[in-house]
């Protein structure tokens, strides 16, 4: 599966490799693209996921904000609810799309 804005993938890697939750995909740490993301202070914190870090996207084209996010240290329980750990996984806002 690919992650592209702007017509740039920003991150590439098998479907089998991607966690679906909540109706996004959370691409591993090695299928991101180099030096596409950077980190934003916006802060909030899921009740189930815990701390969440917000990215902004970089293309040559140009900065989309907060369009991507990653959970670095998760809830013991929420490893449990999706059965598997992907902290530092990192999903994509609508305006990426994935495919």
């Amino acid at each position: 599966m690919k992650a592209v804005i702007d017509g740039v993938v920003v991150a590439e890697a098998a479907q089998d490799d991607l966690i679906s939750i909540e109706g996004n995909w959370y691409f591993p740490p090695s299928a991101i693209t180099a030096g596409v993301l950077d980190t934003s202070p916006t802060p909030y914190t899921c009740p189930w996921k815990g701390a969440c870090q917000y990215f902004n996207v970089s293309t040559s084209v140009g900065k989309h904000s907060d369009a991507a996010w990653s959970y670095p240290v998760l809830f013991p329980t929420a490893v449990a609810r999706v059965g598997k750990d992907f902290a530092n996984y990192v999903a994509f806002a609508r305006s990426v799309t994935v495919s």
